[in-house]
């Protein structure tokens, strides 16, 4: 199996002990993430879109051991030929799988022979170790780290989910002190030259192929506002008429929101108390000052043009976040929703609290060339009617987001924690 393409360079220089040590360090946060949990919620599907939190476990669990034990490990015999149906995600060259949508349906393997299968699968991971590592088991190891922190972070989006559909409308965890409303920040913009500038991975360390190849593209100079968009923000947009006016909307778009009956942001609504959102905190009231999240690219579009400005290009984004450091609330910062920006100048929030969307499709650079086999499945062929976002969430593990990280999702998609940043031209 040919990595070249999928990573794009080795990691950086490490040791044997430093990759082994951050391998179970994820596998353990998976763990951690999936304590708060019963073994019935771990087991439900909320919609087509999400999985259940036993399938992630099982799935990230699964990776490892289809793609790296099966072939460095000797002797290495599978927990159970079965699970590979039960727990393939895409990989059609691997072969049939159970559906997407009826994932919930999986009420077996129970939920503690799933933890016995991550406990089987750990160990197998260690006795690899005691051996020397082949440079392209090391190469897989990362890919599978960085794998499983995606699905980190699906799994409490998932989570919530599930949980904005219970009456009893539980909290994955207690909002502690912190996390109160606070004042917004008046809007910024800051100013960038543009020019020929060079964009995508360099080459250093650990990327996805949808990265790559580095390569040259003309930016026209720009403005980028200095922080994302309000929930107060947005309210005004509500309060003008703006889920009401077509001439806003993208016509795929303004077929959604009639057909699908959106009035505002998903999770949000009107309550005794004013208006209140679904967190992973709980249902709570709306933070004025926090930024949007839940917005799809559909309302995401509507509301820039609403405003009098448009969304960054993904490579706007990208050259203006050198400016900054690749920092940020992500999920090692514990809010587990967005937070108001900090005070001060410059760009802020430009890594963590929320995925922005930006105006680009989610295409191929040029030079683009998926690895062959079934690694070679994980980003080329989803490379149709997507749009990019840029920066990570919330929820998002950290360490995990480069300025290079190209996510993506579908224009109507809004269950992760997205939202905007406005941009507009110098």
């Amino acid at each position: 199996m040919n990595l070249h393409n999928t990573v794009l360079s080795a990691p950086k220089p490490t040791t044997e002990s430093t990759l082994r040590d951050r391998l179970f360090e994820t596998r353990r946060l998976s763990r951690d993430l999936a304590a708060p949990l019963s073994d019935e919620d771990q087991v439900v599907q909320a919609m087509d879109d999400a999985s259940p939190t036993k399938w992630h476990l099982a799935h990230t669990t699964w990776f490892f051991e289809a793609f790296l034990l099966k072939r460095f490990l000797p002797n290495y015999r599978v927990f159970d030929e079965r699970f590979e149906y039960c727990f393939n995600s895409y990989y059609e060259s691997v072969g049939a799988r159970q559906p997407r949508a009826k994932r919930g349906l999986l009420t077996r393997p129970s939920a503690q022979e799933v933890r016995d299968y991550r406990e089987f699968v750990d160990a197998a991971l260690a006795r690899l170790f005691d051996q020397k590592l082949k440079p392209e088991a090391a190469e897989l190891i990362e890919l599978g780290i960085n794998h499983e922190q995606q699905h980190q972070e699906l799994l409490l989006t998932d989570m919530l989910a599930l949980f904005a559909t219970e009456p009893l409308k539980p909290a994955y965890r207690e909002a502690g002190a912190g996390v109160a409303a606070g004042d917004a920040a008046p809007l910024g913009w800051i100013a960038f030259d543009g020019g020929i500038c060079e964009v995508g991975h360099d080459g250093e360390g650990f990327a996805y192929d949808n990265e790559g190849p580095r390569h040259e593209a003309l930016i026209r100079p720009f403005r980028l506002a200095d922080r994302c968009v309000t929930n107060a923000e947005w309210a005004e947009f509500v309060t003008d008429g703006g889920y009401a006016t077509p001439t806003l909307w993208l016509a795929d778009g303004w077929n959604t929101v009639k057909g699908l009956d959106w009035n505002g942001p998903l999770y949000v609504e009107q309550a005794d108390g004013g208006m209140m959102q679904m967190s992973l905190l709980g249902f709570r009231p709306v933070d004025p000052a926090a930024p949007v999240t839940h917005v799809s690219y559909y309302e995401a579009d509507a509301f820039a043009r609403w405003a009098g400005y448009r969304l960054p290009t993904e490579f706007e984004w990208e050259v203006a976040s050198a400016s900054v450091k690749v920092e940020g609330r992500d999920l090692g910062a514990g809010h587990l929703r967005p937070m108001p920006a900090k005070p001060g100048s410059g760009l802020k929030q430009m890594f963590g609290d929320v995925w922005e969307w930006t105006a680009s499709a989610y295409l191929p650079y040029p030079g683009f060339k998926a690895a062959p086999g079934a690694v070679g499945e994980y980003n080329g062929k989803f490379m149709c009617s997507q749009f990019v976002l840029r920066g990570g969430s919330c929820a998002t593990p950290e360490g995990h987001v480069r300025r290079t990280y190209r996510n993506f999702f579908y224009p109507h998609q809004r269950w992760q924690f997205t939202g905007l940043r406005l941009a507009q031209d110098a």
